[in-house]
């Protein structure tokens, strides 16, 4: 059984600016905004939220299937994916268009100014699911971020095929309306959000948290350093403390790491609980590194972080799935 992930697939260029933006933001004069922030530093790393939830996946083992749409500069990337266990076989390759590129800049807080190059990803939206399960038993499709139209087309091929899938609009959510908002939630089996992009939903929706629990399996908010709230469909709630940070280096990418480990582990035979203890687990260790995917999985101290922040029995329930 294969999971897919359907999303963006970009390269990051990540920079750190020494200071904090909220010193050179003048409220009053937002409307002639015109900055230019000198970083310390320039790193360009593989990304993208497809790219960024395939990796972690991949390292945890779960096969998943990349799907996306990419440039012809896409070789090196391909190879250091299918390396770290990534089908890529679900990838278009653009003829005309460069891969997407993420660019972000970070302060001393943690804050983000970022901007988003689309590029092939535009072209996502000419991917067929239907033709993706012709070859593959896909036991889940994550739609996340991607191109608005590809996000619709796939969402409704998993409902219309009877495919199990789970919503994740995250940064789109912005620019839908509300009719497009409904779409993308509704009989997804996981609606995941981070807390501000649960207001914004209920806010483009007008529906109650209620309502919109009636239209999704499982809801899956994550809440930064105060951890995650799981609402089940039966609406009881799980609440799951992050692990212990070693170190604050970079946030980019820490919410796909949870999604990945997230997954991971609720298909894997996971409880709710178990399975965010392993998707905050993956979620710190992305954290405590520059780029998305330059972290690594070393099982056995993987075990002994889970069972320091959640208890040995925590971590025999989840060495099961690591092993």
């Amino acid at each position: 059984m294969t999971i897919a992930v359907s999303a963006s697939i970009a390269t990051d260029h990540l920079m750190r600016f020494p200071g904090k933006f909220s010193d050179v933001l003048l409220a009053d004069q937002l409307q002639h905004v015109s900055l230019s922030f000198l970083v310390d530093d320039l790193v360009i790393r593989r990304g993208g939220v497809a790219g960024n939830i395939a990796y972690a996946m991949g390292l945890l083992r779960r096969d998943p299937l990349l799907v996306g749409a990419v440039g012809a500069d896409f070789g090196d990337y391909r190879n250091w994916l299918e390396g770290n266990g990534v089908d890529c076989s679900g990838v278009r390759i653009s003829q005309t268009a460069h891969t997407a590129r993420f660019v972000c800049t970070t302060d001393e807080t943690m804050a983000q100014i970022a901007s988003f190059y689309p590029g092939a990803m535009s072209e996502a939206r000419d991917i067929s699911i239907a033709d993706l399960a012709e070859n593959h038993t896909l036991d889940l499709v994550l739609v996340g971020a991607n191109d608005p139209d590809a996000m619709v087309r796939h969402t409704r091929q998993c409902r219309e095929l009877g495919i199990a899938f789970a919503a994740d609009p995250s940064q789109q959510l912005a620019r839908l309306d509300s009719e497009q908002a409904l779409d993308l939630i509704d009989g997804a089996a996981y609606l995941f959000t981070n807390e501000y992009e649960w207001g914004l939903l209920l806010q483009k929706t007008g529906l109650t948290p209620e309502e919109i629990g009636r239209r999704v399996g499982i809801r899956v908010t994550t809440l930064g350093a105060k951890g995650v709230v799981i609402v089940d469909p039966d609406g009881v709630e799980v609440n799951v403390e992050v692990v212990p940070e070693l170190s604050k280096v970079d946030p980019t990418g820490v919410g796909d790491a949870f999604r990945a480990g997230f997954l991971t582990g609720h298909t894997g035979g996971l409880s709710l609980e178990r399975s965010a203890q392993l998707g905050s687990l993956i979620a710190v260790l992305v954290l405590e590194t520059v780029g998305t995917q330059e972290w690594t999985l070393d099982r056995e101290q993987a075990l002994e972080r889970i069972g320091a922040a959640y208890g040995a029995e925590a971590a025999t329930d989840i060495a099961a799935l690591l092993s």
